[in-house]
């Protein structure tokens, strides 16, 4: 019986080995061209990983379209979205970021898509399909606590060009992300130049040239997706080739 474990627990460490070796000769066959660098984890994806600390404020709802100061297009598919009062907003640094609202009646995820500049400091003014989640719309205001998730996400990280980028002045976004976006960075073939991130939600740099780009891109967590041969399209989109992790 002794024998016949030890044999069992030394073939499960020789699976796990080839495993680890194959992810990595992957990574490494697929040298430069459109390579994403992701920690060597498993994790279950079945359901939002709140992180972070829990922020308590009140939550009220407006009208919305899926846009707002976070620049994204409208989502008339998904109105699951929220502003978020200026001080949490930060200047976009949570623009994309995902958050779980729990009101008197409910809970709700949302995408945050804009800001409250007249909000206090933990509000939240959700969309009215996402409020009605929460609380009965007649509430008008009702006290909330809301905490950051990463969530399963169909697909990679997408880069949306602002119209007008072009090789003197480009502005680039992060689209379909599971965690805040800490940092862009692009490559200028010998260092990495930290692009600078608007207001508005767009990472902006001069004289990028015509490209193809290299970018790193690295979430609030510090994980790190690295991206080549991502083509200047203004106004349009490129997929990357990977997703963060979850926390």
């Amino acid at each position: 019986m002794k024998n016949s474990v030890q044999k069992y627990l030394l073939a499960t460490v020789l699976l796990l080995l080839v495993l680890l070796i194959s992810r990595w000769s992957t990574a490494v066959s697929a040298g430069s061209d459109h390579t994403t660098f992701l920690p060597l984890i498993t994790y279950d994806t079945n359901d939002p990983v709140p992180f972070g600390p829990v922020h308590s404020g009140e939550g009220t709802y407006y009208f919305v379209t899926g846009a707002g100061n976070c620049s994204f297009d409208p989502s008339p598919q998904n109105l699951m979205v929220a502003a978020l009062n200026q001080v949490d907003y930060a200047s976009s640094a949570l623009c994309g970021a995902f958050i779980q609202v729990d009101g008197p009646q409910g809970s709700v995820m949302v995408r945050i898509v804009d800001q409250c500049p007249e909000c206090p400091e933990g509000d939240v003014d959700l969309s009215q399909e996402a409020f009605a989640e929460i609380a009965p719309l007649s509430a008008g205001r009702v006290d909330i606590t809301w905490q950051l998730v990463s969530p399963p996400l169909e697909g990679p990280i997408v880069y949306h060009f602002k119209d007008g980028s072009n090789q003197w002045w480009t502005a680039v976004q992060i689209r379909n992300h599971r965690n805040p976006i800490a940092k862009v960075e692009f490559f200028d073939g010998s260092n990495f130049q930290n692009m600078p991130r608007a207001q508005y939600n767009y990472f902006i740099l001069s004289n990028m040239g015509e490209g193809p780009y290299t970018f790193r891109v690295t979430d609030t967590l510090g994980n790190v997706l690295v991206d080549s041969n991502i083509p200047l399209t203004p106004d349009g989109d490129v997929s990357g080739s990977g997703q963060f992790p979850p926390p």
